[in-house]
């Protein structure tokens, strides 16, 4: 298939709303970092949504608990392309800020995608969520059309934490 082809997939995938629904999903799920008792929701946004997604693709997963205590799980994937090939990571981060739920003004709740004009609100859909299901769609699509990867051999690092609040990634 070619790249045309790619590209017309990928276009489809937006207008059609999937891009919406997907990214819905995963802005529902209220991974609200600085929160302690939001801890289960980190691992569930790695567990059972990002998880699945990526070992439909191939992708071998596996979620780490932090050695850190201030800081969330971490799930790194790995698809196995060939043995010849440079190693390609990709890193995103599924937590977000608190969601300030009553500071939202009326018609808007941070755990919804809200389409105003041109316009998207929601915790999460522009850093990280949105642009990380963005990634992932398109790495998606390029293997539904070519049944591989272009080149290199995938890695990729999702967080359930800030990064600037946990050292263990140095290793």
């Amino acid at each position: 298939m070619s790249r045309n082809e790619a590209i017309s997939r990928i276009e489809s995938y937006f207008d059609d709303g999937t891009f919406k629904t997907d990214l819905a999903r995963r802005v529902a799920i209220r991974t609200e970092s600085p929160i302690p008792k939001s801890r289960p929701q980190l691992y569930r946004y790695l567990i059972d949504e990002i998880s699945p997604y990526l070992e439909a693709m191939g992708f071998n997963c596996e979620v780490f608990d932090n050695p850190s205590n201030d800081g969330g799980p971490f799930l790194v994937a790995r698809r196995y392309e060939s043995g010849n090939v440079p190693t390609v990571m990709t890193y995103g981060h599924g937590d977000v800020v608190r969601g300030y739920d009553e500071q939202w003004r009326e018609g808007l709740n941070p755990w919804l995608v809200t389409e105003e004009g041109e316009r998207w609100y929601g915790r999460g859909t522009a850093d990280n969520k949105g642009q990380h299901t963005i990634n992932l769609a398109a790495m998606k699509t390029v293997l539904e059309t070519r049944y591989r990867l272009p080149s290199p051999t995938p890695r990729l690092l999702v967080i359930a934490f800030r990064p600037m609040r946990s050292r263990p990634l140095n290793r």
